[in-house]
């Protein structure tokens, strides 16, 4: 089991949000039960929904490493275009956003629960497929100011929901001493959604991309 370098300290892979990634590229998967098929959240009231891009709502996972764990994610993220000017880009990009993200895991051997919560800072939509990244801001895990990434698959009809985590399954590097460890995500960046929503769901309205403002 290999250490995280630099700004991730080492955590027990079977206690921690942070030890998903762990668990995931070195331990088998233990038997538990196959996921069941469950509807896709219903269609937002909000009157702005359908002016805004955005994506909402609340789910467990099954996530294949840990399947007998318990793991939820709640998603509320919309786009603020041009909200968050930076050094040489001084109208922000068409993909800024603001929301939160809160998600939990319980583990099933200890009965220990770990959470975190998240401010989203970009959102992107194709479709029933939305990335979005939020900055951890409160959690017993993982670093506050760590950027994470969320992918989203609203499932059309009866269809199951899906949903893929940056520290999941992925999301590695290697230090010039041949250590693996985490690199730092970048905004909007995430895994395809490789994880079943079996209970619960998400809502994602797509719009397009506006045009950049200024020069």
């Amino acid at each position: 089991m290999f250490r995280f370098a630099r700004t991730f300290r080492k955590v027990s892979a079977r206690a921690t949000l942070a030890g998903l990634a762990l668990v995931a590229l070195t331990a088998p998967a233990p038997a538990g039960a196959t996921p069941s098929t469950a509807p896709s959240a219903a269609p937002s009231t909000d009157p702005t929904a359908t002016l805004t891009t955005r994506v909402s709502g609340s789910g467990r996972i099954h996530y294949a490493p840990r399947p007998d764990d318990e793991i939820r994610f709640t998603v509320d993220a919309v786009a603020a275009p041009g909200s968050r000017p930076l050094p040489g880009i001084p109208h922000g990009l068409p993909t800024d956003a603001r929301g939160t993200v809160h998600f939990s895991h319980r583990v099933v051997e200890t009965g220990e629960v770990h959470q975190a919560d998240a401010a989203v800072d970009c959102l992107a939509t194709g479709g029933p497929v939305a990335t979005l990244t939020a900055v951890i801001t409160k959690s017993d895990a993982m670093p506050v100011g760590q950027r994470i990434g969320l992918s989203i698959y609203d499932a059309p009809g009866h269809g199951r929901d899906r949903l893929g985590f940056s520290w999941g399954v992925g999301n590695v590097d290697v230090d010039k001493d041949g250590k693996p460890y985490q690199p730092v995500v970048g905004t909007c960046m995430a895994l395809a959604p490789f994880a079943p929503v079996t209970s619960g769901g998400f809502t994602v309205h797509s719009v397009e991309l506006p045009t950049p403002s200024g020069p």
